[in-house]
C-alpha cells in the first residue's frame, strides 16, 4: 500500500510494485483445499480451554484468519466466551465483550468505556491499546484476559486457582519416563513444524512489535517456558522426600531421552527447570539422588546455552536431521535495531552481517526440518493419558510462589 502511494513520485517502479502485489496475494490467499478444510472450524484458545478432544489432535499451524473461542473475565472473575479471529484487534474484541455483557443477567448496568488487560498469575497487568492485534498469542500459560472500566484496573486480581496450590502426588509417578519423553518430542516437533520461515524472519526484524505477529513461533517460545515451570511445579508440589527424589531421577532420565531423540527444546527446558532456584536449593532432595544421576545432570548443565554457547553449538554440529533446536538461542543475536535497518536500506546493494545471520538462520531451520520425524507408538489408554497430560501441562509460573513452596518444604535452617 505504501509503495502504491509513492508511484506518483517514482513511476519507474510500476512493474516492481505489481510483482510485489502478486506475491502478497499469493502469500495471504489460502488454496481452495485449505478454505474447504478450515470452513466453520473454530478452535479453543490454546491451553486456556482444557479440552481433551482438542489436545489429542495433531497440532496445525495457526493463521491470523483462524477463528477461536476465548474467555474474557470481568473484575469479579465471571467471564464471557467470545468467538473471534486470531488476528482480531483489541477494539473488536471489546465490542464483542460489550455485546455479550449487555445480555448478561449478572450485568444489570451497561458497561462503559472498557479496556482489555492481560493479568498474569503474579498479578502483573498489561493494558492493550485498541489498535493492538493478535493479542491472544501474547498470553502466557497462566495469563488471562480481563475487560474492565479504567477505574477498576487496580482491583484486578489473578484467578483464585492461579494463586493457590495444594500439595499432592503427581500423575507423573504412574507414567514411564520413556513414554513422557516420546510425547514431549512428538509435540515439540508438531509445534516446530508449524512455524513458517517467514515467522522467524518477521520475529528477527520486528520482535514483539510486529504488526503481523509470528503466531506459531510465539507458541514454541512459550512452550519452552512452560516445560521449565512444569518441572519445578511437579517437584515442589510433592511433599514426600523419597517421592521427590524419584521425580528428580525421572526428570533427569526424561532429559536424557529427549537429548537422545534430538529434541533440544525439551532437553534444555527440563535442565533449566531443574536449575530453577526454587528447585536447586532443595539440599535434602539433591543429596538423596544417586551419584550416577548427579554426575549425569552435571554433564547436562555443561550444555546449558545460558552458560556456554560453544558446548551447545558443538552438540548441535554433531546431530543430523530431524532435530528440534533450542529455539530461543536460535533467535539470539539476530535482532535488528532501527539504525541497522536504516543502514541496510541506504546500502541496499550490500549484505550486512545481520542479513547474513538471518539467511544462515533460515538455511539452518530448513536443514533441521528436511527429514520428517517418524516415531512408532502403540495407541493404548495409558498412551492417550500421557499424550493428554503432556499437551496440557498444569504449571505454576509465579516464581515467588514457587520459592515460597520451596522454603516451606525445606526451610533454610534444615
Amino acid at each position: 500500500m505504501c509503495a502504491v502511494q509513492e508511484l506518483g513520485r517514482y513511476p519507474e517502479l510500476v512493474e516492481d510494485v505489481l510483482k510485489l502485489q502478486r506475491w502478497t496475494e499469493i502469500l495471504h490467499s489460502p488454496s481452495d483445499e485449505e478454505k474447504e478444510s478450515r470452513k466453520k472450524q473454530v478452535r479453543p484458545l490454546f491451553r486456556h480451554f482444557r479440552r481433551i478432544d482438542a489436545c489429542l489432535q495433531p497440532r496445525e499451524a495457526f493463521r491470523g484468519s483462524d477463528e477461536i473461542f476465548c474467555r474474557v473475565y470481568t473484575p469479579d472473575h465471571s467471564y464471557v466466551t467470545i468467538r473471534s479471529r486470531l488476528s482480531c484487534r483489541v477494539g473488536e474484541i471489546l465490542a464483542l465483550v460489550r455485546e455479550k455483557l449487555q445480555y448478561s443477567e449478572d450485568q444489570p448496568a451497561l458497561p462503559g468505556n472498557l479496556v482489555l488487560v492481560a493479568v498474569t498469575s503474579a498479578g502483573e497487568k498489561a493494558v492493550f491499546r485498541p489498535s493492538d492485534e493478535a493479542v491472544f498469542t501474547t498470553l502466557g500459560v497462566n495469563t488471562h484476559l480481563f475487560a474492565c472500566e479504567p477505574p477498576e484496573l487496580e482491583t484486578l486480581l489473578p484467578l483464585p486457582e492461579e494463586i493457590h496450590w495444594s500439595p499432592g502426588d503427581s500423575k507423573l509417578h504412574d507414567m514411564s519416563a520413556e513414554e513422557v519423553a516420546n510425547q514431549l518430542v512428538v509435540f515439540d516437533w508438531e509445534l516446530f513444524s508449524c512455524v513458517h520461515e517467514v515467522e522467524f524472519v518477521c520475529y528477527v526484524f520486528h520482535g514483539e512489535q510486529a504488526r503481523w505477529r509470528p503466531l506459531n513461533l510465539e507458541l514454541v517460545l512459550q512452550r519452552c517456558s512452560e516445560v521449565q515451570h512444569w518441572v519445578a511445579t511437579e517437584i515442589l508440589q510433592c511433599q514426600s522426600l523419597p517421592k521427590r527424589v524419584q521425580l528428580l531421577r525421572k526428570f533427569i532420565k526424561i532429559a536424557s531421552l529427549c537429548k537422545q531423540q534430538q529434541d533440544l527444546l525439551s532437553f534444555l527446558a527440563v535442565v533449566l527447570g531443574l536449575d530453577n532456584p526454587a528447585v536447586s536449593r532443595l539440599r535434602l532432595t539433591w543429596e538423596g539422588l544417586p551419584g550416577k544421576f548427579r554426575k549425569q545432570f552435571q554433564q547436562f548443565e555443561g550444555t546449558d546455552p545460558s552458560r556456554n554457547h560453544k558446548s551447545y553449538r558443538d552438540l548441535m554440529a554433531g546431530l543430523r536431521p530431524p532435530l528440534i533446536p533450542f529455539t530461543p538461542l536460535l533467535l539470539k543475536g539476530t535482532h535488528y535495531t532501527s539504525m541497522d535497518l536504516l543502514f541496510s536500506f541506504v546500502l541496499f546493494s550490500i549484505l550486512s552481517p545481520w542479513q547474513h545471520k538471518v539467511a544462515e538462520m533460515v538455511r539452518t531451520i530448513r536443514r533441521y526440518r528436511c527429514t520428517p520425524l517418524v516415531m512408532e507408538t502403540e495407541p493404548s489408554p495409558s498412551h492417550l493419558q500421557t499424550k493428554a497430560y503432556v499437551r496440557q501441562l498444569q504449571v505454576i509460573d509465579n516464581q515467588n510462589l514457587l520459592f515460597d513452596m520451596s522454603c516451606k518444604m525445606e526451610p533454610k535452617d534444615t
